[in-house]
């Protein structure tokens, strides 16, 4: 039952989320792309070209991934298929979407 509230709990916070950059705090001209993820990489792209440090998160809130990357290329082929939360820190800002791996 607990699995379930957490479950509902990540669908609330992740449709509250665009994958465009929204103005509360968020990293200007963030974008993440392909949404969902069919080849095993996104790109991460943002105003400021500078380094990200990227953490995934599956849907009981588990840390799947942690990884820093200096360009705008992320693999994915660790990961199976299903729902994540996508966490990017640069420069002291924080964006969080939805991501989807197919």
């Amino acid at each position: 039952m607990k699995h379930f509230y957490l479950l509902i709990t990540f669908l609330c916070i992740s449709f509250s989320y665009g994958q465009e950059t929204q103005s509360n705090g968020d990293i200007k001209g963030f974008k993440l792309y392909p949404n969902p993820a069919t080849n095993g990489k996104v790109y991460i792209s943002t105003s400021e070209n500078s380094p990200k440090q990227i953490s995934i998160y599956d849907v009981l809130g588990t840390q799947v991934l942690e990884t820093k990357i200096t360009g705008n290329e992320l693999n994915l082929y660790d990961l199976d298929a299903g729902v994540y939360v996508l966490r990017v820190y640069q420069n002291n800002k924080v964006a969080t979407r939805k991501l989807i791996v197919k």
